[in-house]
């Protein structure tokens, strides 16, 4: 899909003020510690501003949520008791995350937030209100709210809720919206479904970045390694820190993106033993910095620094300026930031890897697991699925999570083929034909129902026949013996956002020529 693009305005900008924001909204902005735009930021908030549709290729980590929040916020005016603003989340709590978020910057522009499926009063009168797209159809339709006067709609991490529910309610939702109303689109990766929902609904949306950052390869530059943690941060780079020192390293230098942050990493080191100061004091062992080419002119002269980002870097260049002058300084990160930092370090020239690294095992059984998700790491979208892991991140340590999320798919893995036996001259076995309530609408694959078939119901591929792919449903044929234990296993469960009807296919009367199924005993 080919769509305009804006050039990067990142570093000519050095304030909101200059990118034309309301005075209280930049004042709101410099408490919370934001006083210089991102390149995304600068980019994307006069495109929303002039109430164009807009897609923006990014994600956490990259100062999204105020790209858009502070644009429509200074653009729509805060008056009447109903939604002005819409915002799709893909879960309940990043409904009301969102709009806890906006909370200080909402009524500072004389505007009201709230969520949908959480603990706010009367949500619908707010004129900025958030929820998951099933809530707010729901509420739609049973005129629990009125998005008449919805003059923008924000679709935060697209991708997202693309993968675990479809986009089938979202495009549902902007039949209760003015047609004029303003499109924003938010999704790192692209998936197929976000894909095919901006080209029939986001109508001559600029694309920002114009340069899709995750298909892009710069020059190799380095490594850089990353840590995924949950809030507050500081204890993170604490232990960082405490690592790097005790590796050999004479000094650390830890990036952070605002003065706010810096100061409480500060008042963490100090409080532990560790003085910090600025970059270059020779007489500390942790600098503290936030202008990324003012520390870089401090090192000039000294050796043995490495270089620790208390936050995903905002882009490609900032990247840069704080990693390149140490190989394998260390990124502490959200699970939601990690896409973002991917897509950057990739454009940057970085490769990325985990810290630490994982330990090899000579185990055969586990050497095929580690081999498994190498692979699927690489061939895999899981962006969409850290996100929705994140909330365990906070109550567990993500390895843990990891190999409970391994525990439960070894479970459901079916047992490996049995060997090919020599042709006897036995009778081919008898096909039976199913349906499948998925189809093409869904975005449905031939691998994704084949996938689901021997996964679930644990038959060998060998079983499984042609799979026709129709808009509605599927048409699958399979072995006669294991029909009934595939029927079984599949009713009911979810693919592709939707749950599945399974059964026989059955013919309409008079059409004659389908298969039945065998006789009920």
């Amino acid at each position: 899909m080919s769509r305009p693009s804006v050039s990067s305005l990142a570093h000519d900008v050095d304030s909101f003020e200059e990118l034309g924001l309301a005075p209280e909204l930049v004042e709101a902005l410099a408490a919370d510690g934001l006083e210089q735009p991102t390149s995304l930021q600068a980019e994307a908030l006069p495109v929303i501003r002039r109430a164009n549709n807009l897609f923006l290729a990014a994600g956490p980590g990259s100062g999204i949520t105020v790209a858009w929040g502070a644009a429509l916020l200074d653009r729509v005016e805060g008056e009447g008791d109903t939604p002005k603003v819409l915002v799709l989340a893909p879960s309940r709590d990043r409904a009301d995350y969102l709009a806890q978020s906006m909370g200080r910057l909402a009524d500072s522009a004389g505007h009201t937030v709230g969520a949908l499926g959480s603990h706010w009063v009367m949500p619908e009168r707010a004129t900025m209100l958030f929820g998951t797209p099933a809530d707010v159809l729901a509420a739609a339709k049973s005129s629990g709210i009125n998005l008449k006067a919805v003059e923008a709609i924000v679709v935060d991490q697209a991708s997202r809720i693309d993968t675990f529910e479809g986009m089938e309610a979202t495009e549902a939702i902007l039949e209760y919206m003015p047609k004029e109303a303003q499109r924003v689109v938010a999704a790192q990766p692209i998936t197929a479904g976000v894909s095919k929902f901006l080209e029939g609904h986001v109508k001559r949306a600029v694309t920002i970045p114009g340069e899709d950052l995750s298909v892009v390869d710069a020059p190799k530059r380095g490594t850089v390694r990353f840590r995924i943690v949950t809030e507050p941060r500081e204890e993170a780079v604490l232990e960082m820190v405490n690592h790097l020192l005790a590796d050999d390293a004479r000094h650390v230098l830890v990036f952070c993106r605002n003065e706010d942050r810096a100061a409480d990493v500060g008042d963490l080191l100090t409080l532990h033993g560790f003085v910090a100061g600025a970059p270059g004091d020779a007489s500390v062992p942790v600098w503290l910095g936030v202008d990324a080419l003012a520390a870089r002119a401090a090192l000039d002269g000294h050796e043995g620094v490495k270089v620790v980002s208390c936050d995903a870097p905002a882009d490609a260049d900032e990247l840069d300026r704080r990693h390149g002058t140490s190989d394998g300084g260390i990124v502490v990160i959200l699970a939601r930031e990690v896409a973002h930092l991917r897509a950057t370090a990739r454009a940057a020239g970085y490769t990325v890897v985990p810290f630490p690294p994982a330990t090899s095992s000579g185990s055969a059984a586990v050497a095929e697991i580690q081999q498994q998700l190498r692979s699927a790491l690489e061939a895999e979208d899981t962006a969409p699925y850290l996100l929705a892991l994140e909330p365990l991140f906070e109550e567990h340590d993500p390895a843990e999570v990891a190999a409970a999320a391994v525990a439960l798919l070894r479970k459901k893995m079916p047992p490996p083929p049995a060997p090919e036996l020599p042709n006897t001259g036995a009778p081919a076995p008898a096909w039976a034909k199913l349906f499948f309530g998925v189809g093409e609408r869904d975005g449905l694959s031939t691998g994704d129902l084949l996938g689901a078939i021997t996964g679930e119901a644990g038959v060998p591929g060998t079983s499984v026949g042609r799979i026709d792919i129709k808009e509605s449903h599927t048409l699958v044929e399979v072995h006669d013996e294991v029909a009934r234990k595939v029927i079984t296993a599949l009713n009911g469960t979810t693919i592709r956002g939707r749950a599945v009807r399974a059964d026989f296919d059955r013919p309409k009367r008079g059409t004659g020529g389908a298969r039945k199924g065998p006789a009920r005993r």
